[in-house]
C-alpha cells in the first residue's frame, strides 16, 4: 500500500526531472523542451522506508520516457552516482531522490513484480487522517517467471549501467533491463513488466528480467 500525502514538494517532481533528464544519454529533446507527466506507478517497500515511484513523461512530442525513482529519508550509502537531488516534503521533510536503477530496494521490487510475487502498490490519498483509494495513472503487471528464479532476490552487489536507451541492473541472481525510452512496438519473449496508461491501451514493455 502506498500512502500519498497532500503535501507541498519543492522542487516538484517534474521540476526535478526537467533538471536531470537533459544530462542522460537517452534523452534526445532540447534542454528547454516542456516536460509533462503521462502516468506513474508505485511499488511497495516491505520495510516501509523507501518510496518507489516510476514516472512516465514526455518531452514535447517525443517518445514516452520511463524514469523510476526512489525517495529516502537519508542518503543511501555508496549510491552518490545515482543521487538526482533532494526535495523538501512538507509532511515527510527532506527526501533524497535517486535514480531507482541504482537502488537495491527498487531492483528487488521490480524483479519480484516481474515474477508475479508482488503487484504494483495500491495507492491511497491521505485525507484528514484517512486513506481514500486513488486510481493509478499507469497500470503494470509482470508476466511471471519460468520456475527457475531463486527465492531470494535481494539486490546485493548491485551494478547499474546504461547503454543507449536501456539501463542494465545486475545482481548475482538477476539481470534487469529497464527501458528508458518506450517503444510501443517492442514484443520481447521471456519474463517482463508491461504497462498501460492514457494513450497507451496496449501493454508496452517497461523492463525484462533474466535470472541466474
Amino acid at each position: 500500500m502506498a500512502t500519498i500525502h497532500r503535501a507541498q514538494i519543492r522542487p516538484t517532481k517534474i521540476e526535478l526531472l526537467a533538471g536531470w533528464l537533459p544530462d542522460q544519454p537517452w534523452y534526445a529533446a532540447e534542454t528547454d523542451t516542456e516536460l509533462r507527466a503521462v502516468g506513474a506507478y508505485r511499488f511497495d517497500d516491505p520495510a516501509g522506508e523507501v518510496g518507489i515511484e516510476s514516472h512516465l513523461v514526455r518531452a514535447g512530442d517525443g517518445p514516452v520516457l520511463h524514469v523510476p525513482l526512489t525517495y529516502r529519508g537519508a542518503p543511501l550509502p555508496g549510491a552518490d552516482a545515482h543521487l538526482i537531488d533532494t526535495m523538501e516534503h512538507s509532511v515527510l521533510g527532506r527526501r533524497w531522490v535517486y535514480d531507482a536503477c541504482g537502488d537495491p530496494v527498487y531492483v528487488t521490487a521490480l524483479a519480484e513484480t516481474i515474477l508475479g510475487r508482488r503487484t504494483q502498490a495500491v495507492e491511497y490519498l491521505e485525507v484528514e487522517g484517512q486513506g481514500e483509494p486513488r486510481e493509478p495513472t499507469a497500470v503494470v503487471a509482470g508476466t511471471g517467471g519460468d520456475g527457475d528464479a531463486p527465492s531470494d532476490l535481494s539486490a546485493d552487489a548491485l551494478t547499474a549501467t546504461t547503454a543507449e536507451t536501456v539501463t542494465v541492473c545486475r545482481t548475482p541472481t538477476v539481470e534487469l533491463r529497464v527501458q528508458r525510452v518506450i517503444d510501443p512496438a517492442a514484443t520481447p519473449d521471456g519474463a517482463r513488466l508491461t504497462g498501460t496508461w492514457a494513450g497507451q491501451s496496449d501493454p508496452a514493455l517497461l523492463a525484462t528480467a533474466r535470472f541466474s
